[in-house]
């Protein structure tokens, strides 16, 4: 049966050309979904690098200057840090987003600017979040992150994606940190999202033909950080990490209610489906 949301996306939109602005590991796949659907793919990277067949790479630091002769989009995806070449945080976004904007000769139909869910970190607590909740960036990076969302909508009208944590094949910070028995705060509250549910909201979200301008890219298990390091530690038969002191019981509760509506469906609902493959190929 179809689902909700897939008779809400065009499904026969006519094959045009994607850009794909700070093309790392989540922009190649999104890339290679759009490939597969007959896009032209471009990807805008600050260094040269290996890429997909059927890319079409350009070199260039958006922070310092705009790309020439680039040619008209139909859909953008905007996965850049907002942090600069050297790693400092502050007015990136103004000067890449301002280059960008400068660079396509028309506004695309379809723009998506990936930010995080960091800029709720000022809303620590046990009442669940949802995308209605106005930020409370605490930090130089939840500010950084809501300045590139703004200029992203003023820009682009863009829509604003903001993942929790990533995790997946390649993202096992989290399984490295137990192995080397790392002291965890089991009380702090935490919420993830496996990095192929995240390129399948992406890709929806490029599809769709009335997405929503704001979603949290979250999983369906928002849980206390302890949960999460047990289940890791008793997976690979290893003793559980020890506990930080004093345990201050922060982070948020986010609810993944319109990413359900969106996809439909998680391939990987909550840490435990998500981790339990790869810690199989861990052991």
């Amino acid at each position: 049966m179809e689902s909700p949301q897939k008779a809400r996306e065009h499904g026969h939109r006519s094959p045009g050309r994607a850009l794909l602005v700070g093309c790392g590991k989540l922009g190649v796949q999104v890339g290679e979904r759009l490939l597969a659907d007959g896009h032209d793919v471009l990807a805008i990277r600050r260094t040269a690098g290996a890429l997909p067949s059927g890319f079409h790479a350009i070199t260039q630091d958006l922070g310092v200057a705009a790309p020439r002769d680039l040619p008209p989009c139909d859909m953008v995806v905007i996965t850049l840090p907002p942090v600069d070449a050297d790693g400092a945080e502050g007015g990136f976004y103004a000067a890449a987003l301002a280059h960008l904007a400068e660079a396509l000769p028309s506004r695309p139909t379809r723009v998506l600017f990936v930010s995080s869910t960091r800029v709720l970190e000022g809303r620590a607590g046990p009442r669940p979040l949802t995308e209605a909740d106005a930020p409370a960036p605490a930090s130089s990076r939840a500010n950084a992150l809501l300045e590139g969302e703004a200029l992203a909508v003023r820009l682009f009208d863009a829509c604003i994606i903001r993942p929790a944590g990533i995790y997946g094949p390649g993202r096992d910070s989290v399984i490295r940190r137990v192995r080397a028995h790392t002291p965890v705060d089991y009380s702090r509250r935490t919420n993830r999202i496996h990095e192929l549910d995240l390129v399948d909201l992406l890709h929806t979200m490029l599809r769709a033909e009335n997405p929503p301008a704001l979603i949290h890219a979250v999983d369906q298990a928002p849980v206390a950080m302890g949960e999460v390091v047990t289940f890791i530690a008793d997976r690979l038969g290893i003793e559980r990490p020890p506990h930080v002191t004093p345990e201050n019981g922060g982070g948020t509760v986010l609810r993944g209610d319109l990413m359900l509506d969106v996809v439909g469906a998680l391939r990987y609902p909550s840490f435990r489906e998500g981790y339990a493959p790869m810690l199989d190929e861990a052991v």
